[in-house]
């Protein structure tokens, strides 16, 4: 019932709506409307009221609810399931066990904040409350198992669009998983996959953006090596507007990738990337080495001229060396 109350306000925003109206097309009582109004304006809805006049709504809050992105959402799939929470300790965890219960493809786990949210190699991630997206998506494709890895890019290049369409700020991918503006961390996917030998069951493609986290409120040892748009850009950047861009944007991109293969979307990579053309340090499972990261393959794999020669690179941590001055 609040979320029918809240759509007539929205649909009628700033203008005043009685709640003599919204009782008659809701069928309940201008009691139960009153109450359910208090609770949104709890929950950060600025709504006037007026003895005479009704219900007005002036101003939605940044809250990442399922109804307000939906209200804006343009896709088939993505999205469409949203399951909203204050707080969890891992929407990529979330996800994953939603797959587990057959939730459908393109199911979207939101948190306004995450307690104990991970990147790659189990590193953490810092996710304070309201000042960031974190968000993971299931996915349930028809790609090969070894294909799975090249999700990661195929998100990179779906949420660095986003960011440029809402918010103008140039960022650039960093092989294999990271967006970053300048020298600074934006953005970290961690992308998780369940799989047998002649298919994947479901693939997860959890992502934190920072949005409007102030230098102050990273902590020290994060403040050298991450940012935020709102740093960056020097004004807020809508939560929503950014989630609704980034679910669309990884729609677009997936149905390319089902229907056409990755090679469009490895070169849109490519024009964003800014590992391409770079000196890197390469830290693998069994080895470490330095050289010029050329480009990436049909696998999406890094291909790096060193001193010896071409070495592939399929995980591992890459990092790009400062130039000399």
């Amino acid at each position: 019932m609040r979320e029918k109350i809240l759509r007539l306000l929205r649909e009628n925003r700033g203008e005043y709506f009685s709640g003599e109206q919204i009782s008659k097309i809701l069928a309940v009582s201008r009691t139960a409307v009153w109450k359910h109004i208090q609770v949104l304006k709890k929950s950060g809805y600025d709504i006037e009221s007026h003895p005479k006049r009704g219900y007005c709504l002036r101003q939605i809050p940044d809250l990442l609810r399922p109804d307000e992105i939906k209200a804006r959402l343009i896709t088939s799939d993505f999205g469409r399931t949203i399951y909203y929470y204050d707080d969890v300790d891992s929407t990529n965890k979330k996800a994953k066990q939603l797959a587990i219960e057959g939730c459908p493809h393109g199911t979207a786990v939101i948190a306004e904040a995450q307690n104990f949210g991970k990147g790659r190699l189990s590193r953490g991630w810092f996710s304070p409350k309201y000042k960031g997206i974190w968000l993971s998506v299931v996915l349930r494709p028809p790609f090969a198992p070894s294909e799975a890895a090249k999700c990661t890019l195929m998100a990179a290049v779906a949420i660095n669009k986003a960011i440029r369409r809402v918010s103008n700020v140039d960022c650039g991918i960093k092989w294999p998983n990271d967006i970053l503006c300048g020298r600074k961390k934006i953005v970290g996917i961690l992308t998780e996959i369940s799989a047998e030998m002649d298919g994947i069951n479901y693939l997860v493609i959890g992502q934190g953006i920072n949005v409007n986290a102030t230098d102050a409120e990273f902590p020290d040892e994060l403040r050298d090596v991450a940012t935020s748009l709102a740093i960056e850009c020097g004004h807020s950047v809508s939560r929503i507007d950014l989630t609704v861009a980034v679910l669309e944007e990884l729609e677009r991109v997936y149905n390319i990738a089902v229907n056409e293969g990755f090679a469009s979307i490895f070169d849109e990579w490519r024009s964003m990337s800014i590992t391409l053309g770079q000196m890197v340090d390469v830290i693998g499972v069994e080895s470490r080495f330095a050289g010029i990261a050329k480009d990436i393959n049909e696998f999406g794999e890094l291909i790096v001229q060193t001193d010896e020669g071409e070495k592939t690179v399929l995980a591992g941590d890459v990092s790009i060396r400062p130039k000399q001055l």
